[in-house]
């Protein structure tokens, strides 16, 4: 073992995560108490864990705890707990580096145009660091449960830069942080403050939280009594074990702070106990916003429940507990019969494991629902945060599709804007009779979508058409063919309802267009698979058709953009032979400017359709050429 004091450079990761702690976190300082108790909960929740198998790491010390006390001469704050404590090689690998990508994104958010947020700190697990927005010192005492006491390690460090790592004999096993201040942070020097952002930040925290016993019959208040009087300053208790008659709304909201490392609130949240064969309780929240390692692109980032048995904390993101659709919900899942040696690999495996997590989807999904039904304005908040992210459900969880699907909004063109949020009910209630189809189209924004020229022939016939512009709607899509009975189609994808006159009338402009058609063809070449004549279309010269199993354009780009393979398709172009443009191709007898002509209607109907152009260079100089007659 080394035992020789020695100086160590922080890695460049801890090194910038530093700097933006430390420089930006000036509203939101007294977040590290917060944080430096939450990791000595850690601890505890640990070693609790580790000495169901080994009950002799606890044998000296069975009371596990986290005190918090200061010292006004010395102008220090120590956080203490008993828990599971580090070795040498843990502090280096928990303090002197940082391995995860969640920080690498936690620098991304920090490092752009957003400004710093605070509750970014807990959720990418650099909680620790936010102690030197107010200490220009810290000092780390830790040994391990179950190593001698020789083994101790003592780690310090100012933050800028470097940190030295000796040993150092410890009595006792756990960790000891203390916070050396800035001359500026005199208030978290005073007894009653610290108490205060415990009750605010930590009162739910499962362990007591010790302070030093204050007297009451001295004149400074916030002089401590000795040393060894402490009292509990929280609730030191399992909130979601307690009866919901005796839980506040203030006391859900406390605990789900704590918990989700947030200072908004929660925007609703389901609390059930489940009893029978197999008993457990689930206590799962809705944020108000998104997590930010959700915002981030969370798919490959920790996620999931919070999971105890019998009140033993087993895992902290237990993915297993809920599809992944959901991963933006927060919440604790405490079951009685699973076996306390739980592992990742035995929870993919565990029967019982399913009823839970169909238990918890279905929480969920009741919840969502009710504020959708009695409470429009949270729904709103929810859906704006989290929509995308459950259309994923939509293709993920079969079972649910329906549920998920009702709950899904879109804008609409009997809508107001983008932001009329439409029901795939309230569409199916407003159809005309016979209509048996939802029509929609999908485009990169809003706008496009509204402005799409494939809409025409439906707005003139008054068909509503719902405006999908959700990069996800195209691939959600793929999996919802069908709704309440009545099929979903794009507008630009199959036959249109035509009426028997309508239907002759498109014969009849069919038939009188062919030498049209004829000439834009070979125009056109293989850059088309077809022309025709569009019964879609009744202002704008033209417009992409697409066939029954066909992506629309801009998702194709996107996933092109992704690096996905998309095989090659050409287009099918329809026409509008009424329309002067097209008047004007017919009376071209110029080829050149006619092949200028032609290639323009496909490349604006590419365009309007979110299609890339093959070559914009060319399509500026063939636009700058029928601009001047040329």
């Amino acid at each position: 073992m080394n035992t020789s004091p020695e100086t160590r450079k922080f890695e460049a990761e801890v090194a910038q995560v530093l700097h933006l702690v430390t420089h930006s976190l000036y509203s939101h300082k007294e977040i590290f108490l917060r944080e430096l108790v939450s990791n000595a909960s850690d601890a505890c929740d640990k070693l609790r864990f580790e000495a169901i198998a080994h009950p002799e790491l606890m044998a000296d010390d069975g009371e596990l705890r986290i005190d918090v006390s200061w010292d006004k001469d010395a102008r220090t704050v120590t956080v203490r707990d008993n828990g599971i404590g580090m070795s040498r090689d843990e502090v280096v690998a928990n303090i002197g580096s940082i391995a995860s990508s969640g920080t690498r994104r936690f620098l991304e958010a920090m490092s752009g145009e957003q400004k710093a947020d605070a509750r970014l700190i807990g959720q990418f697990g650099v909680g620790f660091y936010s102690a030197f927005v107010v200490a220009d010192r810290v000092t780390v005492l830790s040994r391990r449960a179950g190593a001698p006491a020789g083994e101790g390690v003592k780690w310090e460090s100012d933050g800028k830069g470097e940190y030295t790592l000796e040993a150092a004999e410890l009595t006792e096993r756990g960790t000891t942080v203390v916070l050396h201040l800035k001359p500026e942070e005199d208030t978290f020097l005073e007894g009653w403050h610290l108490r205060s952002l415990i009750n605010r930040y930590s009162d739910h925290v499962a362990f007591p939280i010790r302070m030093p016993k204050e007297a009451a019959d001295k004149e400074d208040d916030d002089k401590a009594a000795p040393a060894d009087e402490w009292e509990t300053v929280n609730a030191a208790s399992a909130l979601w074990t307690k009866p919901k008659a005796e839980i506040s709304d203030e006391d859900y909201q406390g605990f789900y702070k704590s918990l989700g490392h947030d200072f908004n609130d929660a925007l609703a949240w389901s609390h059930n106990r489940v009893e029978g064969s197999q008993s457990f309780t689930t206590l799962l929240y809705l944020p108000s916003r998104p997590p930010f390692d959700l915002m981030m692109g969370g798919r490959d980032e920790r996620k999931g429940l919070k999971l105890y048995i019998k009140r033993v904390f087993v895992m902290d993101a237990a993915e297993e507990l809920l599809p992944n659709y959901l991963r933006f919900v927060r919440g604790v899942v405490d079951a009685d019969d699973l076996p306390l040696n739980v592992s990742r690999e035995l929870l993919q495996q565990n029967r019982q494991l399913e009823r839970i997590k169909g238990a918890c989807v279905k929480r969920v999904l009741d919840l969502i629902e009710k504020l959708a039904r009695d409470e429009p304005d949270k729904f709103a908040t929810f859906y704006k945060a989290f929509g995308s992210t459950l259309k994923e459900g939509v293709a993920e969880d079969v079972g649910n599709r329906e549920r998920i699907a009702k709950l899904l909004r879109f804008a609409s063109t009997k809508g107001e804007g983008a932001k009329q949020a439409v029901s795939l009910d309230d569409y199916i209630g407003r159809m005309a009779v016979g209509q048996d189809t939802i029509w929609y189209v999908t485009a990169d924004s809003y706008a496009a979508a509204a402005g799409s020229p494939q809409l025409e022939a439906f707005k003139a016939k008054d068909i509503e058409v719902l405006l999908m512009s959700d990069r996800i709607d195209e691939w959600m899509l793929g999996s919802l063919r069908e709704y309440g009975g009545k099929s979903l189609q794009h507008v630009a994808k199959g036959e249109l309802p035509l009426d028997a006159a309508d239907k002759q009338k498109q014969d009849e402009a069919t038939q009188a267009a062919k030498p049209l058609l004829e000439k834009l063809k070979s125009l056109l070449g293989d850059r088309v698979a077809d022309v025709r004549v569009s019964a879609r279309l009744t202002d704008s010269p033209s417009c992409l058709a697409l066939a029954d199993y066909d992506m629309a354009p801009h998702f194709a780009r996107l996933l092109r953009e992704a690096g996905q393979e998309i095989p090659e398709s050409k287009p099918t172009l329809e026409v509008n032979p009424q329309h002067a443009l097209l008047k004007r191709v017919e009376a071209e007898s110029d080829e050149a400017k006619s092949k200028d002509l032609a290639t323009l209607l496909l490349e604006q109907a590419e365009i309007a359709a979110g299609a890339p152009l093959p070559d914009p260079a060319a399509f500026v100089r063939r636009m700058n050429r029928v601009l001047l007659g040329a």
